[in-house]
């Protein structure tokens, strides 16, 4: 199935125009970890690998511009609002869709969902968003294997997530951050789901 009215490397084009370098080779490996991790767990590879490809298009949009297309187009909750570090994952979502032609819903919302999360997310959306954090071209090889290992357990999408969201919560707490109440309430979910 086609996902996109560009093909591969009309895309790759755009990204390396609009993102660092660094950025570009995070978004390469974060589009070969969701391939990879949607064949092992059976879901369509190629819409996870165009998923991952565009899941950050947005990301080295100055915050100005982030903001401005968030206040003219999209409808985002004011706790969004509160890391520009996130703003970035709903733009990448309107992009993929107004720029790159996607329309598949599965695929934007998980472009969508890949920083925050939301509440009751589907498994598309969570391989989406564990791609992000364990693709291994940037990301600490160590906890990427920790992560991992959680995928090959059973219920292993979910407790990767409350792994990730555990990481995070510290992570913000260490660095005098706000926490948005959405994290709180998803990591919450998680742990009633993981130790049901």
């Amino acid at each position: 199935m086609i996902y996109t009215k560009l093909n591969e490397e009309q895309i790759k084009q755009w990204l390396k125009e609009n993102l660092s370098e660094e950025r570009y080779y995070h978004t390469l490996g974060t589009a070969e970890c969701a391939k990879e991790l949607a064949q092992k767990l059976g879901f369509d590879s190629e819409k996870a690998y165009i998923a991952g490809l565009l899941h950050d298009c947005a990301k080295c949009f100055t915050n100005e511009k982030l903001l401005e297309i968030i206040k003219q187009n999209l409808n985002v909750e004011e706790c969004e609002l509160l890391n520009y570090k996130t703003l970035h994952a709903p733009v990448s979502a309107y992009i993929a869709e107004k720029e790159f032609g996607v329309t598949d819903k599965e695929i934007l919302s998980a472009i969508r969902w890949h920083t925050l999360g939301r509440l009751d997310m589907t498994d598309f959306e969570k391989l989406i968003f564990l791609s992000d954090k364990i693709e291994p071209n940037t990301r600490e090889k160590c906890y990427c294997q920790k992560l991992r290992a959680y995928l090959d357990a059973e219920n292993g999408l979910n407790r990767a997530m409350l792994e990730c969201y555990k990481s995070t919560i510290k992570s913000l707490v260490e660095r005098n951050l706000k926490i948005c109440p959405i994290t709180i309430n998803i990591y919450n979910k998680l742990q009633d789901i993981v130790n049901e």
